[in-house]
């Protein structure tokens, strides 16, 4: 196999095989692979414009069945009652909210445990209940194994789940859940979650339905490299066949395993060994294997500053949020922060202008008068 013939296959927009971007991650060096990447981000996307976002990640409950081996936020439903279990109040909502929209934010990304108890009815109630009060505030809410566990408690298809979620007020669809699409990794370290078929399923429905999502990786943990290659051909392959006038996939965000207290690493001893050059060198693939997904974006909140600065040079068009909330990821370990004039500055900082983005990655002015936030470590 050659690579000089796989790199230029992949800058006429061609669709690598598995295999093939296997052996590029393997052969090819880190700059080679950052050079042909930032080639085909400049071909999809050619400005020096590099978005971003303000919202607030509020979850709805953390009680939860799925019981995946890598989150430190969930507490398991209990006959008499966890002491630390919730469901989010509408006035905790309402103060969530009112915080954001200080800060310029416009999104709320809601999502949160598996609870048996909690079906389509709540969610429907609930976003219709935030949209009365707050009609401009966009909902990026759920996910797929979110749309899956409500599908098994009501006995209703994913279309018709979706359907009523978005008829209630969902305006995007998140790429939650994802983890590797593989499902000898799922029933290892997330078997209460869909199969990797099911996730899937749930996303080319959404895209039937004209649901702008984004699609995830969280690698780094106990996939072989070709499952993390599987996941990108098959995350390619579901964008399409997507209905010509949708957006589908707009964004792919890959992520390095958080370990940090969580049962993969105490009790299984499986350790987040991934390298920043590693990170970069996965970011790089993600452009030159995804040719049909515009927007990559880097994880600064689990790799940092500076790893994902370099990443704009590699393929990577977006630094995501700034994250006024986040309990899943940081509960395991991931430490960095941003304010907005923060990631401001780191994305001018690696050479380019910082452009406030909506979900849909439509250019919005940042508010004149907006709070700073203040970041708690």
């Amino acid at each position: 196999m050659k690579s000089d013939r796989l790199l230029r296959r992949a800058l006429d927009l061609e669709f690598l095989s598995a295999e093939e971007g296997e052996f590029l991650f393997e052969h090819v060096p880190t700059p080679e692979l950052m050079d042909v990447a930032h080639s085909l981000r400049m071909q999809q996307k050619p400005d020096k414009v590099v978005t971003w976002i303000i919202d607030r990640n509020v979850n709805t409950t953390n009680v939860c069945v799925a019981n995946c081996k890598f989150c430190n936020f969930f507490v398991p439903p209990l006959k008499e009652g966890h002491p630390n279990a919730y469901v989010t109040s509408i006035e905790v909502y309402r103060e969530k909210i009112e915080e954001m929209m200080r800060y310029g934010g416009d999104q709320l990304l809601l999502q949160g445990g598996h609870h048996p108890e909690l079906g389509l009815s709540f969610y429907t109630d609930l976003f219709r209940e935030l949209k009365s009060i707050y009609p401009d505030v966009k909902l990026h809410a759920l996910g797929p194994p979110e749309v899956a566990h409500i599908c098994k408690i009501e006995g209703k298809t994913h279309r018709e789940v979706l359907e009523a979620l978005i008829e209630a007020g969902l305006d995007s669809f998140p790429g939650a859940g994802a983890e590797i699409l593989s499902d000898r990794v799922r029933r290892l370290i997330a078997k209460g979650k869909c199969t990797g078929v099911e996730w899937l399923e749930i996303m080319k429905v959404a895209h039937q339905l004209d649901l702008t999502t984004s699609a995830t990786m969280m690698f780094g943990h106990i996939e072989t490299l070709r499952e993390r290659f599987d996941h990108l051909v098959s995350i390619r392959d579901v964008q399409a066949q997507k209905p010509e006038n949708a957006n589908g996939f707009l964004a792919f965000i890959p992520w390095p395993y958080q370990d940090e207290g969580t049962i993969l690493k105490n009790v299984k001893g499986i350790r987040n060994e991934v390298s920043g050059d590693e990170y970069i060198r996965m970011i790089a693939m993600s452009r030159i294997m995804l040719p049909n997904i515009i927007n990559i974006q880097a994880s600064w909140l689990t790799v940092g500053k500076s790893v994902a600065q370099i990443c704009l040079h590699a393929g990577a068009n977006d630094f995501g949020s700034i994250m006024i909330e986040e309990n899943v990821v940081s509960a395991a370990g991931a430490p960095h922060r941003f304010t907005a004039n923060g990631i401001q500055d780191s994305i001018r900082e690696a050479g380019y202008t910082p452009q406030l983005r909506t979900q849909k990655y439509e250019y919005r002015e940042l508010p004149v008068e907006i709070e700073e936030q203040v970041i708690n470590y």
